[in-house]
């Protein structure tokens, strides 16, 4: 008995860190579906969209691509709520006679002119009255409060995103932002401070979502797919900003201006209904995933859904140090600068300057929003077919960054020398087009540098970017006081500017590879033999279970191994440890201790082999060959 003994105290000394929650072992997968599932057609296969290997007669739509999906219209709701306040504060605030469209047919007047008597039609039109009396400054408070609460949840939504289950706090920040949404019309009729409160709330929720979006993807898109797989999701921000002015404003006119707010509202908790039944935190939790998909994404990933680590120390100090973070930061805040100079002040640009109310065609003050939202996800889908074939993740990021941002500086300059409102729109349809290039640049690389901090990255270069957007309006409007065609000239000067700066800066420090301080524990690392163990047993006599013994505890085991259940010799095989052979219910009866209470035997013992499960790519994180 002294060498079973000795055996039993060398696992007790041992930490086996392969003793998991049940639950979370069920996340492992099983090596032997690996060498039937990833064949090299079915692995080329399993990348196309929504094909799923074991549907023959249809191509289904794949669990990830549905998460895509959803979350694009929840961008897009998101953003179309984001409308609603300033459509519908012109009317509220408006004093003005009624439209030729809406103009009532006036009823005939008998009029006498001496001995003559006709009917005259010609009524005076009386004037609608403003609503609310809100002054100018009043309005500008109101519109920019949702920007107060916005950037303050940034950074902390992307830490909660990290802790807990980031598709939930991705849809209750909607849900819940919709709901506030409904309540705005009523809020406006007792005071505009509250509609205040309630805008500032709708911010404080919604600055969640782009971290949240992160977080999501940490654990569903494979290293090969991340960039097709966020543009989906991102371009419902730009379909949000297509749609949501013209349909805020159809809503408006023909139904009041409250029925914006409501429908808007009601969309969103629906949408928040589906998505709450049809998203899970990763693929590991989601019953309708189907084995191949799985096992896809989590060995693509190289780390299965039981490694989530609630506790993760994040390395705070890491992110202020690290240039590859800097850069992502920079980009954002370049790419903020012209986007929200171009939501907010391209009416008055063309206004001033050409004398032309941009506003009131719906295409042509939507073209450049519409044009990106389709952009981008192409961007996405070039990017990944260039990582897969022919060039690294660091390659790929600077050149659709830096080119998007060059094509977009490029025509910012046409637009700031133009002097023609044809040309001025076709430059600002292209340079807004061009920057959705820059979207599988910056707004993706936070998943390629850190996977596990993604979402906090996001928060803290959304962020930044939020603060772009807050200074840039201010800086415009010192700029242009007069309203001169040469103002606006060193207006968009200044943004080309700035997108050359972000050019040289991301083109010098940004990387695709994922960085050191980015890399889990040891103990918490993915590898591949984890996935010999079969879904409910035990892992002890796994294959590499007694990897990290140390020298003593070699000593002591003799050349053991284990074979059908059984500790054996490794010259004899026969069951045999020291003389003794101990059967199941020896163990299962207490004999063994502690620990042999907590030895699993029905686990078949599998020949193994290190084997790809995806095309090798050029990316170091993606070819880390660990030691069996």
């Amino acid at each position: 008995m002294n060498k079973l003994d000795g055996l039993i105290e060398v696992l007790r000394l041992r930490d086996i860190r392969v003793f998991k929650k049940d639950a979370e072992e069920k996340s492992f997968v099983k090596y032997d579906e690996l060498d039937e599932a990833y064949s090299e057609e079915e692995d080329k296969k399993s990348r196309f969209l929504g094909y799923c290997p074991s549907c023959t007669c249809c191509r289904c739509l794949a669990q990830r691509y549905l998460v895509a999906i959803l979350s694009c219209v929840g961008f897009l709701i998101s953003f179309g709520i984001r409308c609603n306040m300033g459509v519908a504060i012109v009317m509220m605030t408006k004093n003005n006679t009624y439209d030729d469209d809406d103009k009532p047919t006036p009823a005939p007047i008998l009029v006498k002119d001496g001995n003559s008597t006709y009917y005259n039609r010609t009524v005076p039109t009386l004037p609608h009255l403003p609503q609310f009396l809100w002054t100018p400054e009043t309005i500008g408070i109101v519109d920019s409060s949702f920007f107060w609460g916005y950037i303050v949840t940034q950074i902390p939504g992307g830490y909660l995103a990290s802790r807990v289950p980031a598709n939930r706090i991705f849809g209750l920040a909607i849900g819940i932002s919709s709901f506030l949404n409904i309540l705005l019309p009523g809020a406006a009729q007792v005071h505009y401070g509250l509609v205040m409160a309630v805008r500032i709330l709708q911010g404080l929720v919604e600055g969640v979502t782009y971290p949240a979006c992160h977080g999501i993807w940490r654990h569903w898109a494979p290293p090969l797919e991340r960039s097709r797989l966020a543009t989906i999701s991102f371009c419902g921000s730009y379909a949000g900003a297509v749609l949501g002015m013209p349909l805020s404003g159809i809503l408006t006119k023909t139904l009041g201006w409250q029925s914006g707010f409501y429908v808007f509202g009601i969309i969103g908790m629906i949408w928040c209904i589906f998505w709450m039944i049809f998203s899970f935190e990763k693929p590991s939790t989601n019953p309708h995933i189907t084995q191949e998909e799985r096992i896809f994404i989590e060995t693509s990933i190289a780390e299965s859904g039981c490694l989530v680590d609630r506790d993760m120390k994040t390395p705070w100090f890491k992110f202020i140090t690290s240039m590859p973070v800097y850069a992502i930061i920079v980009a954002n805040f370049c790419r903020s600068w012209t986007f929200y100079l171009l939501i907010i002040s391209q009416p008055m640009y063309f206004s001033e300057v050409f004398h032309f109310n941009v506003s009131k065609s719906g295409v042509l003050s939507a073209l450049p929003h519409l044009v990106m939202a389709i952009i981008v996800p192409i961007g996405g889908f070039m990017a990944d077919k260039l990582r897969q074939r022919l060039l690294t993740t660091t390659t790929v990021r600077k050149i659709f960054n830096c080119g998007g941002f060059g094509l977009e500086a490029c025509f910012l300059l046409g637009v700031a020398i133009t002097r023609n409102t044809t040309t001025a729109i076709v430059c600002l349809t292209l340079a807004v087009g061009s920057s959705g290039f820059a979207i599988s640049g910056f707004n993706v690389n936070h998943l390629d540098i850190a996977p596990r901090f993604a979402s906090i990255l996001m928060g803290l270069s959304n962020g930044i970017g939020t603060l772009s957007g807050m200074l840039c309006p201010v800086v415009t409007e010192l700029l242009t006081k007069k309203g001169t065609a040469d103002e606006w000239q060193t207006v968009f000067i200044i943004a080309s500017v700035v997108h050359f700066l972000g050019i040289i800066f991301y083109g010098i420090f940004a990387s695709g590879e994922k960085q050191p301080w980015a890399e889990p524990p040891e103990e918490d690392r993915w590898r591949p033999e984890d996935t010999l163990k079969p879904e409910g047993s035990g892992k002890l006599f796994s294959y590499g279970a007694f990897h990290g013994l140390d020298s003593q505890a070699d000593d002591k085991m003799n050349g053991g191994v284990i074979s059908n259940g059984h500790v054996g010799n490794s010259s004899t095989g026969n069951g045999e440890y020291g003389g003794f052979d101990k059967s199941e219910e020896y163990y299962n009866n207490g004999y063994g201790g502690d620990y042999g209470k907590r030895m699993s035997f029905d686990a078949p013992l599998y020949s193994t082999k290190e084997e790809l499960v995806q095309v090798q790519s050029k990316d170091s994180y993606l070819n880390d060959k660990r030691e069996l």
